[in-house]
């Protein structure tokens, strides 16, 4: 159980996701937390006892929330694009 995470950490889900990928960017926080998939770059959305059961371990802390805020918006530019 992953008990401390937060905006832009990388972490590992016990699950893999459909296109082969084990490894999630944390893109949201709060009472849900959104996760996106570090391969395909699709985005899910689970209540927070969900993701903490599901939720392995923590690859990679985000090296400033900024940062990861910034990574979240050139992805959603794209994504307009």
């Amino acid at each position: 159980m992953l008990t401390e995470f937060g905006l832009g950490d990388r972490v590992e889900m016990r699950k893999k996701h459909a296109c082969g990928g084990n490894e999630w960017v944390i893109t949201r926080t709060g009472a849900d937390i959104r996760i996106r998939c570090a391969k395909c770059g699709r985005s899910v959305m689970l209540d927070r006892g969900d993701f903490m059961r599901a939720a392995k371990k923590r690859l990679a802390a985000a090296e400033t929330e900024q940062a990861a805020g910034a990574e979240v918006n050139e992805r959603n530019e794209e994504n307009d694009g």
